[in-house]
């Protein structure tokens, strides 16, 4: 099987697209991170500061405690949410990440039964036995490929739901927490 300069530039070019974008979806992922941690440490400097700068301006201490409990709830709170955002974020890149495998994966199975074929086409008499055999593992492994990545979808959106499932009960926990130690 030769390859024509027209086809190895197409490969190469094919190559580098997958390689940018993958670079690309890295990038703007770790922004997105980076920019999120950046707002959550303003936020939670912001917040104990007036939090420290309120305690001070208690008479009582069960009045402090008892501010004390609230903005523990809104700290839970708050990380609960943020804890959210980082999912969505690391999230939304797999999926990206997964679609570009999907595609380069497809891209590569085409360009190869396309060889086979140009292959076929100037085979000796007698190898159409073997290259039906090579098609038919070609298109095996693809099928077992697009298998293995609905699959790997369906852990995903499992693994996704328990999270949103389990950051929500804990978020009503400690306001359940909360108004009952409010109520005390």
């Amino acid at each position: 099987m030769s390859y024509n300069n027209e086809q190895l530039n197409k490969l190469s070019l094919t190559g580098i697209e997958s390689t940018l974008r993958f670079a690309q979806i890295a990038l703007d992922s770790t922004e997105r991170l980076i920019k999120l941690q950046l707002e959550a440490s303003k936020q939670s400097l912001e917040d104990h500061t007036k939090a420290a700068k309120q305690l001070t301006e208690f008479k009582d201490s069960q009045e402090a405690i008892n501010h004390l409990n609230k903005l523990a709830t809104q700290s839970v709170d708050k990380l609960v949410s943020h804890s959210r955002n980082l999912y969505e974020v690391v999230s939304g890149a797999q999926s990206e990440l997964s679609k570009l495998v999907e595609d380069s994966v497809g891209q590569f199975n085409k360009s190869l039964i396309s060889s086979i074929e140009s292959v076929a086409k100037n085979a000796p008499a007698g190898s159409d036995a073997t290259l039906n055999a090579v098609k038919t593992s070609v298109a095996a492994a693809a099928a077992a490929v697009n298998t293995f990545s609905k699959a790997a979808q369906q852990v995903a959106e499992f693994t996704d739901s328990s999270v949103k499932a389990a950051t929500s009960a804990t978020a009503d926990a400690v306001k359940n927490s909360a108004k009952r130690g409010a109520t005390v």
